[in-house]
């Protein structure tokens, strides 16, 4: 099946964004003076360096084509996104977009059971923020940046849930989701350390991945691969001793919080029915 549109001007002032971003963070890669992103540089939200996290072009496939089954469904994902936005959830998801600062603890206070704050929970909130961007930054760079894919919202020539946003976004490729990578790893992460909240955790997880459908900010299955890196970032973050020791922190700091009856008690398991 092949989409025919005109192309409008929005559409193509986010094709001229990308293609002018990746001449530049191309000179900058060649460049031995470039920029550094990572732990050096940036320690407050990352703990590893360029090359520590899996390469997610070698791993991951392609975006789907156009006349694939893949973009089938990622053309029915984003009409079911637009139905969402103005309903509650359509509000989540404009909230689920804002993951700087202390976005992504406040996200995911409510399921981890207690508020995550830099107050209340140091060590727990350090842990968060920090590995933030490996997930969302480091995880996804290798792919993202090779294959610019243009986000929906520009191929459809359409608004975005939060239009304060798009300007920004149309300046890197939509492949995979960074905040979705953000938000699988976050979850990882926290229902470790709050197992008998895995379910509330990891559903709070899988949510923020399909709000950036909902916002139009990403296909699915931008999203689906934000999922695996996400995974393949904590998997490496295992490794990093830096790593380690602050998740024995934020253990230690969970394991008295609960003690202290100041963490919220899972939802039971539901039943499943039977049938005679």
């Amino acid at each position: 099946m092949k989409n025919t549109r005109l192309i409008s001007l929005r559409t193509a002032v986010c094709a001229l964004m990308l293609a002018v971003a990746t001449p530049i963070a191309f000179s900058q890669t060649e460049n031995s003076e470039k920029k550094i992103k990572d732990h050096r540089s940036n320690p407050e939200v990352f703990f590893l360096q360029e090359g520590d996290v899996p390469n997610s072009l070698l791993i991951l496939p392609p975006p789907p084509d156009g006349a694939s089954i893949t973009f089938l469904n990622d053309q029915a994902r984003y009409t079911w996104g637009k139905t969402m936005r103005n309903t509650p959830r359509g509000e989540q998801a404009v909230q689920d977009a804002r993951v700087s600062g202390d976005g992504v603890p406040k996200a995911f206070s409510e399921a981890f059971g207690i508020e995550i704050n830099a107050q209340d929970t140091p060590e727990i909130y350090k842990l968060v923020v920090e590995m933030r961007e490996d997930a969302g930054d480091l995880g996804t760079r290798e792919a993202k940046d090779y294959y610019n894919r243009t986000r929906p919202f520009c191929f459809y020539d359409e608004e975005t849930c939060n239009p304060e946003q798009q300007e920004e976004l149309s300046t890197n490729g939509s492949y995979p989701s960074g905040h979705t990578s953000i938000g699988w790893a976050t979850a990882l992460v926290l229902a470790e350390i709050n197992p008998e909240r895995q379910n509330e955790i990891l559903k709070r997880g899988f949510d923020m991945g399909e709000s950036r459908v909902i916002c139009g900010y990403h296909f699915q299955s931008d999203v689906d691969a934000g999922r695996l890196t996400g995974a393949m970032t904590v998997a490496r973050l295992h490794a990093d001793p830096a790593f380690q020791t602050q998740l024995d922190k934020a253990k230690k700091e969970f394991k008295k919080l609960k003690k202290a009856g100041k963490v919220a008690q899972g939802s039971p398991v539901p039943t499943p029915t039977t049938t005679d």
